[in-house]
């Protein structure tokens, strides 16, 4: 049996602001947000800033793994994760951290 994929991603809304979230399914949860969906699911953040574009995702292999790298992108400031969008997503967002020894 093989095990499930969840992803850690980043939206680029209309308005140029970044969301965080986690799925198992990034183009059934991209649909949601871009309300292209007959259910609403989306998140209400989102919800008023459409049409907002996929920037980021980094797969694990479990929820918990996932949810501790959106924990750790959303305490980013904006500049770091705009720094995070352009290097390769073999970095975690930790390495961006400046309480983290390697940060900036």
């Amino acid at each position: 049996m093989q095990s499930k994929k969840y992803f850690t991603y980043i939206l680029r809304c209309a308005d140029k602001t970044l969301y965080t979230g986690i799925t198992t399914d990034i183009e059934r949860r991209m649909a949601e947000h871009n309300g292209l969906t007959k259910n609403k699911k989306g998140a209400k953040y989102t919800q008023a800033r459409r049409p907002v574009k996929l920037v980021y995702k980094k797969s694990f292999t479990n929820r918990s793994e996932a949810m501790k790298e959106e924990a750790r992108i959303k305490q980013l400031t904006h500049q770091e994760k705009e720094i995070l969008l352009k290097t390769p997503q073999n970095l975690r967002a930790s390495d961006f951290d400046p309480l983290y020894p390697g940060g900036i």
